[in-house]
Order: C-alpha cells, then structure tokens, then sequence
C-alpha cells in the first residue's frame, strides 16, 4: 500500500501512564505509524505535555519525506493530538488533520465532573482542580484554540465511563461553529474501543479520504 501520510500518534492513560493502545491498525489506512512520548504528570504539569508533542511533531515532519502530517491519539493522548492540531506545531495551518479517539476536552463539562469527582486527572496535569477562570484551565480546554480550520476526526462510545459521550458532542458543535470540517462517529461501546472494529475503520476510512489523496 502506498504511503499517503504520517501519523503521529500520542498515547493515552490520563496523563498518568501509557496506555496500550499504539495506533498500529491505523496503518492499514496508508499511514505511516510514529509514536509520540510525553512527560507524565508526576514529572511535569500542564503545558509542558504540548511541548513535548510538539518536538516529537517536529522529528516526524522532518522524516516525513514531503508527506502530510497527521496527528493522532486515544483518551488524554486524543486531548494532546487536538491541542497540537488546532494550535499548530510551528504555524497555525501545518497539520493536515487531527483523529481522537474518545478524548476528554472539557475540564468544567457537568457531565465530566459528575462521572469524575474524587478522581480526577485534569487536576493532576494542572497541579490545581480545574475552575472557570483559571488561566490553566481555559488554556488546557480544548474549545479555547478553536478556528484555525484543521479537519477533525472525533470518535466516541456512549456508554464510555471514564470520558461522557457529551465531551465529543459539546466539541462538535463548537468546532463547527468555528468553521472545522467535522466528522464524528458516536458508536456503541465503552472506553479504549478497538480501531479496527469495521465502523471505527470505515469512520476512520472515510475522514481520511477528505483530507488526504487516494491510497
């Protein structure tokens, strides 16, 4: 199959630990696969995971070979994908599209902190709970950087418990008020769904085919 991207993908685990979930099946796309390692939030706090995505976004591009950059990630590794999308890596516009794969995005969502209470990782990765107001906190909200137009792929389970549903849906609709192409699969199913169940693949398949050539 003929290479038509690289895809940097960042792993989850509440920006506590690494997540099994590789992105491997993404490769049956036509992407090239490259890993993307960040410090956890007992060696740094908020933003210092964004700077460390965006050096590894900034090795992939250099070995990309021309391709499109892609980014990539499930749960916080999804949060950190949609930052480093919509904020850029060196420029507004240099990431040709983002997937996220059930990603938490709203520190304050009602829904976020009714499931979460007592257990919370946004207040690990800020050092503080999350509160209205607090520059940390609308920084880390993914809805804050909004607008540069970046092709967005959101997937989410409906009966996930560890990220609402509402999260996806609530972005959705700001993101489209914001003027992203938006494509979002809300799926049967829990938290760390397989990649490459037939209508993650074809969700998947079908965002791919917007934004980057033929395979």
């Amino acid at each position: 199959m003929t290479e038509r991207g690289v895809l940097l993908w960042i792993h989850g685990g509440g920006w506590r630990a690494r997540a099994s979930e590789d992105g491997a099946a993404l490769a049956a796309h036509g992407l090239r696969v490259v890993p993307a390692g960040y410090r956890l939030v007992h060696e740094a706090r908020w933003p210092a995971q964004l700077e460390d995505v965006r050096a590894a976004a900034r090795r992939a591009r250099a070995e990309a070979g021309g391709l499109p950059l892609l980014v990539a990630g499930d749960s916080a590794g999804g949060m950190l994908a949609l930052h480093l999308a919509l904020r850029g890596v060196d420029r507004p516009d240099d990431v040709a599209g983002v997937l996220a794969y059930w990603a938490p995005v709203d520190p304050l969502g009602t829904d976020w902190r009714r499931l979460r209470a007592g257990d919370d990782p946004w207040a690990d990765l800020l050092g503080h709970p999350p509160a209205p107001g607090d520059p940390a906190t609308v920084d880390a909200t993914v809805t804050t950087h909004a607008g540069n137009g970046v092709p967005v792929l959101l997937v989410q389970g409906t009966d996930d418990r560890s990220v609402p549903a509402t999260q996806a849906v609530g972005l959705t609709g700001a993101l489209l008020a914001a003027g992203h192409p938006v494509h979002s699969w809300l799926t049967h199913g829990g938290h760390a769904l397989a990649l490459d169940r037939p209508d993650l693949h074809a969700a998947t398949a079908a965002f791919l085919d917007t934004v980057l050539p033929a395979s």
